[in-house]
């Protein structure tokens, strides 16, 4: 078993140079045979101490002890075994790695259980992955109205997608005659170098059976094929403009076999004539007369659920918001309502006949204070 190259120097993983060439420095005075003449234990260890260092300090060397648990020059330094078929890595015998003997496995170490782990590390699937692809993705913009988004509802829209050929069910083979793979001369592996290591890895054009079928002629190979589909969607009330919605496996149709992609909906909500939402509010403009602003008044509005009483304190100004509590949209999530806020309008009566402007005249006689007079006192120098 190779030794733990940290634990000779008595260093953690996350060590910094400087840190091991100090442990090397310190250990290597403590133990060297010129300061302990014929003491064959500690010319044993100072052997493990500088072994340990020439490994440490240099970057390469390092890399790869951290990555496989060991170092070594080349294949006659392992074991004492030839390199197993498949298993030859630029002179390195990687045979106990795949059969998990003669391993540490440590946490610090993050070392691979098994072959698979190895080679998703390196190259992100296996043999099997190499060959079966996922499909990807779509995208459908949905234009939703206000009621709709408010109430949710279930609509079906048309998207185009690569659905899975019917005629060689995703496979691409037509059937009949095989051919040898051109690209692995049917051995069904390719070698794949990575600096100085060489992997043989699953032929992706064959995807490691070393033969080609003829290709199917309805997909002429592909696999999938275009197809225009009718797919149900569920809007939830309360969805807002910019949610994208999920549908698993309405994407396209994976390649060879492999898993369908999602489509993602974008929902985009048509403006109201009256009402306006802002997340989970709901905002209105009231118009309001004159008199019922300056006596007070109860009136009704309209709400998202009808009509609602509404109390104009005495006073109320043009431009002044006054809160529904709770009369807003329904949030899932948080479990509760917005509100609805209600913008008061003021509007003047039209003087059409004389009595109406001598009222209007009257009321200015009886009110004699210039609203504007704190404009021109903050705008004059």
């Amino acid at each position: 078993m190779a030794q733990d190259y940290y634990e000779a120097l008595g260093v953690k993983r996350s060590a910094v140079v400087e840190d091991i060439r100090k442990a090397y420095r310190r250990l290597a005075r403590k133990h060297h045979p010129d300061l302990n003449p014929g003491d064959k234990s500690a010319e044993e260890r100072f052997k493990k101490v500088q072994e340990a260092y020439d490994v440490l300090n240099d970057a390469k060397k390092r890399q790869m002890y951290d990555q496989f648990g060991f170092y070594s020059e080349n294949a006659s330094q392992q074991a004492g075994r030839p390199s197993s078929p498949g298993m030859d890595f630029g002179g390195f015998d990687f045979t106990d790695v795949f059969s998990g003997a003669g391993r540490r496995e440590t946490p610090e170490s993050g070392f691979s259980s098994n072959f698979k782990d190895l080679f998703s590390q390196f190259f992100g699937g296996s043999r099997a992955d190499a060959a079966a692809e996922r499909g990807a993705d779509l995208d459908y913009a949905l234009s939703v109205d206000f009621w709709r988004s408010i109430r949710g509802a279930q609509v079906r829209i048309n998207v185009n997608r690569q659905d899975t050929c019917g005629g060689c069910r995703g496979s691409g083979g037509g059937g009949g005659h095989q051919t040898v793979c051109p690209q692995c001369n049917g051995a069904g592996s390719v070698t794949q170098a990575t600096g100085a290591l060489r992997f043989n890895l699953g032929c992706p054009r064959c995807g490691g059976t070393g033969r080609l079928r003829n290709a199917c002629p309805t997909c002429h190979g592909d696999g999938v094929m275009p197809r225009p589909e009718t797919v149900e969607a569920r809007i939830p009330a309360g969805v807002q403009s910019g949610d994208r919605l999920r549908v698993p496996g309405k994407g396209n149709a994976g390649a060879r076999s492999g898993p369908a992609g999602d489509l993602y909906i974008t929902v985009r909500i048509d403006p109201h004539p009256v009402f306006r939402r802002e997340g989970d509010d709901v905002h209105i403009e009231l118009p309001v007369t004159i008199w019922e602003a300056a006596l007070g008044a109860k009136i009704e509005v309209p709400t998202i659920d009808g009509r609602a009483l509404l109390k104009i304190p005495q006073g109320t100004q043009s431009g002044q918001k006054l809160r529904l509590r709770e009369k807003g949209v329904f949030n899932a999530r948080k479990d509760k309502r917005g509100d609805q806020i209600v913008e008061v309008v003021l509007q003047a009566p039209r003087a059409q006949d004389e009595r109406t402007r001598e009222i209007l005249r009257e009321l200015g006689r009886l009110h004699t204070e210039d609203p504007r007079a704190a404009l021109w006192s903050q705008t004059e120098p």
